[in-house]
Order: structure tokens, then C-alpha cells, then sequence
């Protein structure tokens, strides 16, 4: 149910907008709330259940926990409305298994600002209960006499009546006689003059002895074994917070059909105080272990600790075995949720969007038009504060005389910030703007970037319901992102806030602490160093640091021949203001070099020709830079200009120089200078991958044997260096090369290649193994133009140049085994087009080879290695040895 949002209602002068206090679904948190208290009315009307066994674990408790502003509060009041009257329960929440008199919902709000402390929580309870009608004798009595000793000459109904607590409870006028009749009843069993005054002052001895006597008189009282050490006790504060225990056992003796389960409903629990000075919760976790009979809903922004047997000392029960509900998960400890803490999520989209088209309407259509609502949804990550400050701005906007628009929301609020700091400690505020810099982070990473000596801060900070956990990825913890987002960026007005300064200080811990955790990493986990590098590259940018330990990161990156992309906001800063910092242009050349391998490789040398006119990175990077655009310039067909920059890396001897002396071989053996580009091999070593340089040129000679040994070789050799991007390239050469020769394991080499390429991002490499797969079903797949033309169109949108002429080469060998001269002759002329700038124009004559055509007049002639003959003929063999195993077939 909606009722008038009063705080909206008076900020518009608008009488016709509809101001709605809206709630939103929570279904799932209500199903926790009915599942739990059938279990409880289960377990409580068992035969065996003892409701003074002090023993046996607690299970009356369920928690709900989450981030300020997501909406605790509002599920409390609609939780105990619900219980209460079932018209008050939402139209999508189920009914609950027990009938509605069953249950007597009572919410005590914790907060700061009601000025609730234990005595008004335990008579809040008994005002509650007062409901039943029945007289509740062993818990008035020990009230009673508290009463007087604590507030002499005030009577509990003044009390009441001042605090507005009578006026809260239907049945409260009834207390006050429900308290008279069972003190006058022990009053006239005891044969005491007087009435209630004697029977609790100078007769609470009497009544003592009497209990201990179990004397008949008081036999009501007498079954209550704890009620004369209770009256016998000094009635001061402590005393007060056993009493519970007797007015569960009051409770207990109600007869079946008469009573109902008391639901007690504490909200806002966090303002019970902080997590070392737990006086308050440690009387409230008393209440609730000494009302076994009793269900109890908890609403704040952080989990219970009870569970835990570190916070053994500070409240009365701890550990599993007496909380086993609010047990942490041992495999997550200190952050899963078991099944009696729960933790309150966002809202979802549509519950964000239902939230606001009913928060404000007007003639029965929402105030707030869709591309409005949409970009509020967006901001806001489902957070429901983030949605009722976004309202209260809109309506703001109107009063200033125009229509919001979708401009005005791209907005952080400073309250959010307010929200999230209140009951942190000053530890915990500096960890969380700390961590604030990091999109994720674990317990040593937050301790170093914070500058601190002691994890025990960011060890809370990680309890937080606003600190979020995965289990996948580096680092297991995040910030909420609209909190990391308004902490970040919206207008700090807390007493300890940070000026620009501090944020920079902060930002260059963050980043040594980034720097300390990849170099420390032993094991040299690819995760690892892509998120430091994701991370310590945001810093750089956001914060113009000098780019450091990042050089060297990002030469390992591109080492590792992975390619798995950089996922860095707005990474293509030239389309937006363009380049300005050495990070900016580092970010840029990572990105483009990552993304070569989903976009057309001109875009990939557009990016990086801006990157080095820039002339902002430094000189160690600027060979990174050069090289790769060489790179993407050899697969568009730009021999010259990627000559031209393969020699510049080259001549300058740095960390690339090896793989540029690499570029420059290739680029021989494009042009069918095969001699020379053996020779270079020779210098290669493995820096220069010597062994595929090798391959690449030996099965184009038509000699597979020593192409496959090659390959292998140079497999062993990544593995060996444990470079897996090396190894799944190789391997799709080697079973490139195998696919002409041996149908049967080219099976076993693809699948291997299939196998090491998944979990990578190497799109030229994919071609390659996607090529041989056509190579191995050369004259018996009657379908292979028809899957060639597929992989063509998508070569056409990698800007690979080099794998559409290879695809026809393979084209060329189908038809040569078929010897279907049409067919061969329309891809040698496509071929001879592909090919046409010279490089891989030795395609052409390979083709010419497989058929056993001599080659046209005037074609320029590839330096062989063997000469022209000898290759004519390891290719014409190929194709007869495939056409004897064809005719086998068949």
C-alpha cells in the first residue's frame, strides 16, 4: 500500500501532482520472512520445546542487511503492517502459512533520532503483548518493583502517556490494570495487607521466600524457577535485561488458541552503537536469546556478528553453534550470507522504473517523462535513496521555472556520501575513500593503498553491506558503484573530507600498492597483471602520474600474445578531447593493440598513427606504439610503411627488436625472398620465434615435413616459457601445415588448436585454424566453396589482408584435387588479384604448381629454396596423394 509521501507533497505548489510513498516488490524478502516464521511456529509448538532451556542454539532471528537508503526501513513498516492486516500486504507478496492471529508484528525503530533505549524497547514488548489480554504475572511483578526502585513517584502509565507510547497501542490502556490484578493476586496469596506498594516493597521477601518454598499460595508463579533470583537481584539496568526471560515464560502459559507469536521487528539496528562499544547490543542480543518463543526481524546496515566466536566477551552468546543462522559461510567467511542473514540487493531496472512512475503522477500518468526515469535508472544501480533524491531534485528543477531534463541527472549527490560515512569510524572512512580509487581491491591491497600498518579497518570496512564480494576475478571486493561513484566525484562536506591533495596522495599509494602486488606475484598470473595494469592505467590517466611501472607492465602484456581486452572507460580518448597526458596515449596504444583482433586493422592503424603523432609516450613505448602499427600495416598490405617502421624498432635495440628483426623476415618472405628470410631466422632465436619463422617459410616450399618439425619446435619452446598466446598460434600453423599432408592427424592437431585458442583473443590465428579445417576437407567436403565464401566475408571485416589470399590458396587446392578446371581457374584469378600489390604473389604460382599448369609468361619469379622444380613437385604430390586417398574413399 502507497500512502501520501508528505515531504514531496510540500515541496511543489502544484496541488494536481500525486505524491505517492511508493514501495517496490521485495518479494523475495518477504518469502524469507513467512518461510522463517513457519519454521519458528514449528519448532516453538513442538512437544519438546523448553522455552527456559538456556541452552539450546537460537533460531528466532532473521536479519536483513544493506547499504543506506536501499530501503530496510520502509520493508520493516510494510513487514509488520502485513503481519498486522492482511489488506495491508502488497498485492505480489504471498500469504503466509499461519493465520493472521497468530501473530502480534511489533516494530521498535533504533534509531538515533526516535530516542529509543532499552527500557522503552522492553516496554514497547509488554505494551505489545498487552493485546492478548492475558495477565502476564512473573514479568510485571520483577517490572514493577524496577519500576519503583528506578523512577520513584512516577506511575508507568505517566510514563507511557508522556512518551506517547500509550497512544501508539490499541490495548495499552489496559496495562496498567493487567499489572494491578496480578500484583493484588500475589498480594492477597501472600495474605499481605496493603496492595501493590506492599506486596513489592516490604513484601518482596515474603513473596521470595514464598517462591522458593514453591509454597501452594503462589503455585502460578512457582513452575517460573528463575523468578525469586530475579526479585532478589539488585532491579537496576542488568536486572532489567534478563526479564525477557519472564515474560517468555508468562508468555508460554498462555493456553493454546489464546496467545500469539510476538514478532518483534528492530529497525535500524546499526544505531545501537559502534563495533567496540556494544553496550546496548549486547541488552538487545539478551532480549532475544531470553525470548526463544519470540520471532525477531533485524533491519540495519550491517550483518550480525553473533555468529562469530571472535565477539566472545562483548555480548553473552557467540559462535555457531548458538547462532547457526547468523553463522558465516566458511567459504566465504566474514562475507556470505547464510540463511538467516540476508542481504538487500538493488532494485532491478523495472523496480526502478515502477518506483518512479508511481512516486509522482498527475491525472494518473507519471510526473516524470521516460527518458528521464531511464537515465535515473541508470545512475542509480538500484539504489532506492539514489531514486528518492533524484525526485526530490526534479522537483527542485520545476520550482526554478523549467522541465528537467535528461542533462540534469547526470548528477552525484553529496548525501549519499553523508549516508555512507555515518557510522563508519575514522579508520574506516580513510580505507573507503582509499579503496574508492579502485574499481576492486582485497583486504592487503586496501591496507597498503590507505597507507596503514594494520589490516583490522579494512577487515570491518569488507562487513559493510555497501562493500560488495565476488569470487571471481583478482581482487574479491568492490565498493558499490553509485557509492564509489558519489564518493568520488560529489561535494564532500564531512568534517574529515579530503581535499585535492589527499586524493592525489591517496592515488599515488594506490598506485605503488598496484605496482607491489603484480611485481610480488610469483607466479605471474595473467589476471594479476591485467588488472594492476587495468587499474594503475585509470590512476595514471585520472590523476597525470608519471607512468612508471607501467612501461614494464604493458611489455608484458603484449609478451604473453593473449589479446584478452583492456575493459578501461572511455579507453578511446581520441573521440573524446583527444589525447593529453603519456597515460592517455598508453591507454590508447594498449587498447588499439587489444582490439586489433575485433576491428578492421585500419582502424587499428588509424589509432596508433594518432598515438605516435601525439608524441606523448615516452621513448621505450614508443617502439610498443611502432611496431604494432607495422604489424597492422604488413595485414593491410602496406609493405613499405611497415618495412619502414619494422627497421626503425629494429635499429633501436630495445625490448622489441627481436620481434621487429621477426616483422622484417616476414615481410622478405611475403615478397618471396625465402633465402633471406631463412637467413634472419637464423639471428631470431627465441625472443624472435626463430622456429615459426622457419615454418611459415618451409610450408610454403611445399616441404610439410620440415614445416611441421618447425612448428613443433617452436611449440615446445612457448611452452617451455610458458607463453600460452605463442603456443596456440603455433599451433594453428602446425595444423595449417598438417592439414595438407594428413587428414587423420590434422584431426588431433586441430582439435588441440581449437582447445588452446578458446579462453584467448587471437582473431588472425583463428582464421589460420579456421582455414585448415577447409585445407583438411579438401576434395571430399562438396560444401567448401560454400563455408569459404562464410570465412571470406568475415576476413573482409578483420582487414586481414594476408588470410583471404591463404583461404583461396586453399580454394585452389580443393579444386586441384577435384581437378575442376573452372572452378581452379576462377581462384587462381581471384587469387592473382588478392595478390596483386606482390606480396604473396608466389600464392599464384603455388597454385599453378598443385594444378601442374605451367606458370604465365612475366610473372616475377620467387627465390625457392630448392629451386622451382623440386617445389613444383612437393606441391603436385600433395595433390595426387590427396586424390589417391579421394578415390579410396569413394
Amino acid at each position: 500500500m502507497a500512502g501520501r509521501d508528505l515531504r514531496t507533497l510540500f515541496s511543489s505548489n502544484d496541488r494536481s501532482i500525486a505524491a505517492s510513498e511508493a514501495f517496490t516488490n521485495r518479494q523475495a524478502q518477504w518469502q524469507a520472512v513467512t518461510a522463517g516464521l513457519a519454521e519458528h511456529i514449528r519448532h516453538v509448538t513442538r512437544a519438546d520445546f523448553d522455552v527456559e532451556d538456556l541452552e539450546a542454539p537460537r533460531h528466532n532471528i532473521l536479519v536483513f542487511h544493506g547499504v543506506g537508503g536501499i530501503g530496510k526501513s520502509t520493508l520493516s513498516r510494510k513487514i509488520e503492517a502485513s503481519l498486522a492486516r492482511s489488506e495491508h500486504r502488497p498485492a505480489q507478496w504471498e500469504s503466509p502459512s499461519h493465520p493472521e492471529e497468530q501473530t502480534l508484528p511489533v516494530r521498535i525503530d533504533l534509531s538515533r533520532a526516535a530516542g529509543m533505549d532499552f527500557e522503552r524497547v522492553i516496554l514497547t514488548i509488554r505494551l505489545a503483548v498487552a493485546a492478548l489480554g492475558r495477565p502476564l504475572p512473573a514479568f510485571d511483578l520483577a517490572l514493577r518493583r524496577y519500576w519503583e526502585h528506578n523512577h520513584p513517584g512516577e506511575s508507568i502509565e505517566d510514563y507511557l502517556r508522556r512518551g506517547g507510547l500509550l497512544s501508539r497501542f490499541s490495548a495499552a490502556a489496559a496495562l496498567p490494570q493487567q499489572m494491578q490484578s496480578a500484583l493484588s493476586d500475589v498480594a492477597q496469596a501472600l495474605l499481605l495487607p496493603g496492595t501493590v506498594g506492599s506486596a513489592l516493597g516490604h513484601g518482596a521477601g515474603a513473596l521470595i521466600k514464598a517462591l522458593r518454598e514453591r509454597r501452594q499460595s503462589v503455585r502460578a508463579l512457582a513452575g517460573c524457577s528463575r523468578l525469586a533470583d530475579l526479585l532478589e537481584a539488585e532491579p537496576d539496568l542488568e536486572a532489567l535485561s534478563f526479564y525477557p526471560h519472564l515474560l517468555a515464560w508468562d508468555l508460554a502459559q498462555i493456553p493454546v488458541g489464546k496467545s500469539a507469536l510476538p514478532v518483534i521487528l528492530l529497525d535500524t539496528f546499526e544505531d545501537t552503537g559502534d563495533r567496540t562499544h556494544r553496550d546496548f547490543e549486547r541488552l538487545l542480543q539478551r532480549t532475544v536469546w531470553l525470548m526463544p518463543n519470540a520471532f525477531f526481524v533485524v533491519t540495519g546496515r550491517n550483518r550480525l556478528q553473533w555468529g562469530e566466536t571472535s565477539l566472545e566477551g562483548q555480548v553473552d552468546w557467540t559462535g555457531p553453534h548458538a547462532w547457526p543462522g547468523l553463522a558465516a559461510d566458511t567459504a566465504h567467511v566474514g562475507r556470505a550470507i547464510s540463511g538467516r542473514q540476508v542481504l538487500i540487493g538493488d532494485f532491478s531496472p523495472e523496480d526502478c522504473e515502477d518506483y518512479l512512475v508511481r512516486r509522482l503522477s498527475r491525472d494518473g500518468q507519471p510526473l516524470i517523462d521516460e527518458p528521464v526515469r531511464r537515465i535515473i535508472t541508470e545512475r542509480s544501480h538500484g539504489l532506492p535513496l539514489y531514486l528518492d533524491l533524484s525526485v526530490m531534485r526534479y522537483l527542485e528543477l520545476r520550482r526554478g521555472g523549467r522541465q528537467p531534463q535528461v542533462t540534469d541527472f547526470d548528477h552525484d549527490f553529496p548525501a549519499l556520501i553523508a549516508r555512507t560515512l555515518s557510522d563508519l569510524t575514522a579508520d574506516e572512512r580513510h580505507v573507503l575513500r582509499s579503496v574508492s580509487l579502485l574499481s576492486a581491491f582485497s583486504v592487503p591491497l586496501a591496507t597498503q593503498a590507505a597507507g596503514m600498518d594494520h589490516d583490522a579497518p579494512a577487515l570491518r570496512l569488507t562487513e559493510r553491506p555497501f562493500i560488495r564480494e565476488s569470487s571471481s576475478g583478482v581482487w574479491p571486493f568492490h565498493v558499490h558503484d553509485l557509492i564509489r561513484s558519489a564518493i568520488r566525484n560529489a561535494d564532500d562536506s564531512s568534517d574529515d573530507r579530503w581535499s585535492e591533495q589527499d586524493w592525489r596522495r591517496a592515488a599515488q599509494r594506490a598506485f605503488h600498492a598496484l605496482e607491489s602486488q603484480w611485481r610480488q606475484d610469483l607466479r605471474h598470473d595473467r589476471a594479476v597483471l591485467v588488472g594492476c595494469l587495468q587499474q594503475g592505467l585509470l590512476l595514471a590517466r585520472d590523476f597525470r602520474l608519471d607512468l612508471g611501472w607501467l612501461a614494464d607492465a604493458a611489455f608484458q602484456y603484449v609478451g604473453d600474445s593473449v589479446w584478452e581486452p583492456l575493459a578501461l572507460p572511455a579507453a578511446d580518448a581520441t573521440s573524446s578531447g583527444g589525447l593529453q597526458t603519456s597515460a592517455d596515449a598508453l591507454v590508447e596504444t594498449l587498447s588499439a593493440i587489444a582490439r586489433r583482433q575485433h576491428e578492421h586493422r585500419e582502424r587499428t592503424s588509424s589509432r596508433l598513427s594518432a598515438v605516435l603523432a601525439s608524441e606523448l609516450l615516452p621513448d621505450d613505448l614508443v617502439e610498443l606504439a611502432t611496431y604494432y602499427l607495422a604489424k597492422a600495416q604488413r595485414d593491410l598490405g602496406l609493405t613499405d610503411d611497415s618495412r619502414r617502421g619494422m627497421q626503425r624498432v629494429a635499429s633501436a635495440g630495445g625490448r622489441l627488436s627481436s620481434a621487429a628483426r621477426r616483422g622484417l623476415a616476414h615481410l622478405s618472405r611475403l615478397s618471396g625472398d625465402f633465402p633471406t628470410a631463412v637467413e634472419a631466422a637464423g639471428r631470431l632465436g627465441w625472443e624472435g620465434r626463430h622456429h615459426r619463422v622457419l615454418g611459415d617459410v618451409w610450408w610454403v616450399q611445399g616441404d610439410m615435413e620440415r614445416a611441421v618439425a618447425a612448428y613443433l619446435a617452436g611449440r615446445s619452446e612457448a611452452e617451455e616459457h610458458g607463453v600460452v598466446g605463442e603456443t596456440a598460434m603455433v599451433q594453428a600453423h602446425l595444423a595449417f601445415a598438417v592439414s595438407f599432408s594428413d587428414q587423420l592427424r590434422a584431426d588431433d592437431e586441430l582439435d588441440l588448436a581449437e582447445r588452446l585458442l578458446s579462453h584467448l583473443s587471437l582473431r588472425s590465428s583463428e582464421m589460420t585454424a579456421r582455414i585448415a579445417v577447409l585445407v583438411r576437407d579438401a576434395g571430399f567436403a562438396a560444401d567448401l566453396p560454400g563455408r569459404a565464401a562464410v570465412l571470406l566475408a568475415e576476413i573482409g571485416v578483420s582487414g586481414i589482408a594476408y588470410a583471404a589470399a591463404k583461404l583461396q590458396l586453399a580454394l585452389c587446392f580443393h579444386h586441384a584435387v577435384l581437378d575442376a578446371q573452372d572452378g581452379l581457374a576462377t581462384a587462381i584469378t581471384r587469387l592473382r588479384e588478392l595478390t596483386q600489390s606482390g606480396d604473396y604473389a608466389y600464392y599464384v604460382d603455388i597454385a599453378h604448381f598443385m594444378a601442374g599448369l605451367p606458370l604465365p609468361e612475366h610473372t616475377a619469379r620467387a627465390r625457392w629454396i630448392d629451386g622451382e622444380q623440386q617445389t613444383r613437385e612437393r606441391w603436385r604430390h600433395l595433390v595426387t596423394t590427396r586424390r589417391d586417398q579421394l578415390a579410396t574413399a569413394r
